[in-house]
């Protein structure tokens, strides 16, 4: 038994439920003659994904959707080896680089040559051209991208790429210039509440517009998030009357311990602990870009009015450092160790304002 969020999923750009214009945009891209490397970016759960799927099936037809997943190794240079997941389609492939880390250039140079350089070979095909799907494309490391674009340039004919990001800072300027970007807005709360009616609408329930509120809020525009919460708390609690509880993550409430840790004391012990922390949360695979984000979100909501800019600032200063090195955990210690630095001396009216980048 498929979730709720899969069973339910458009198939079609008929079906999507909301951003019409973007809809019919990416029709008229499909029936013309000339379809473009496209760049889909914008919030997570916000159906990026979807409407690349939706886009596929107005390409190439139904068959785009008999897929398998295939385990590919690739050799690095220094003769390590990559297993990757693939999905694939006798029209498209789907790969996500960003999973082998430093190796992604490899990944992305191999699969990409070797889709290139082959013909469709389905004579039926709407489209002499096959399509690679690049997930996590914000990820991707700078020599990757450079390997992508040199792709982009030499194989027009035989590929076309999409690209999917929550962001396009971190891309650089010439894959930008080479894509059409679509973005992918969040859908408003009436927007969410259609589908959320609708899907209980099909699953033969009725959804209290209270509790349809309270998923709406807890989601903050992520579709995907409210999908499987509403799931959830069906199962928990079949008529969805009454107080109802929306579980966190564990690794959400254990970012706000740690963010509370911050702030309830500020010695060498304290950053100690808070690294081994960190370290906890790193080794369960929670990318370190959402760790600060989410612990950067507990700090403002609990520091007084002064403080939230700096913090808020040292965040995206330590951000950034983070996608230059290689080592997350020395950039978010430092990030911490600013933030208590800040909180302590804040309370001694110490003038912190001076120049500390360098």
């Amino acid at each position: 038994m498929s979730l709720w969020v899969d069973k339910y999923r458009p198939r079609t750009l008929d079906s999507l439920h909301y951003h019409a214009e973007l809809t019919a945009r990416l029709r008229a891209l499909a029936s013309s003659g000339d379809f473009p490397h496209m760049l889909f970016f914008g919030p997570s759960g916000a159906g990026k994904k979807t409407r690349v799927a939706c886009t596929l099936r107005e390409l190439f037809g139904p068959g785009v959707e008999k897929i398998k997943i295939d385990q590919r190794v690739f050799m690095t240079p220094s003769k390590r080896k990559l297993d990757v997941n693939i999905v694939q389609s006798n029209f498209h492939i789907e790969i996500t680089p960003s999973d082998v880390g430093m190796y992604d250039r490899v990944v992305i140079q191999e699969i990409l040559k070797e889709i290139a350089q082959t013909q469709q070979v389905d004579l039926n095909a709407k489209q002499r051209f096959k399509v690679v799907v690049i997930s996590e494309a914000d990820s991707l490391s700078r020599d990757a991208q450079a390997a992508l674009r040199r792709t982009m340039e030499k194989y027009m004919s035989n590929m076309r790429i999409i690209l999917c990001a929550n962001s396009t800072s971190t891309l650089i300027a010439p894959i930008k210039s080479r894509c059409l970007l679509i973005r992918v807005a969040a859908p408003n709360e009436d927007e969410m509440s259609r589908c959320l009616n609708e899907v209980a609408k099909k699953e033969r329930f009725d959804l209290p517009p209270s509790a349809a509120q309270e998923i709406i809020q807890d989601s903050n525009g992520n579709l995907r998030k409210a999908l499987l919460v509403l799931e959830t708390l069906k199962m928990q609690s079949p008529d969805l009357t009454g107080p109802l509880t929306i579980a966190k993550p564990d690794w959400e409430t254990y970012c706000h311990k740690l963010a509370d840790m911050i702030l309830q004391e500020q010695t060498p012990q304290r950053v100690l602990d808070v690294r081994t922390k960190l370290y906890e949360l790193l080794a369960h695979c929670i990318p370190p870009d959402v760790i600060i984000k989410t612990i950067s979100n507990r700090l403002v909501d609990n520091v007084a009015e002064p403080l939230k800019a700096d913090i808020i600032h040292w965040a995206a200063f330590y951000q950034v450092r983070m996608r230059l090195g290689s080592k997350k955990i020395f950039h978010l210690e430092a990030w911490v160790i600013k933030v208590m630095s800040l909180y302590k001396h804040f309370f001694y009216d110490v003038d912190l304002t001076g120049d500390f980048e360098d």
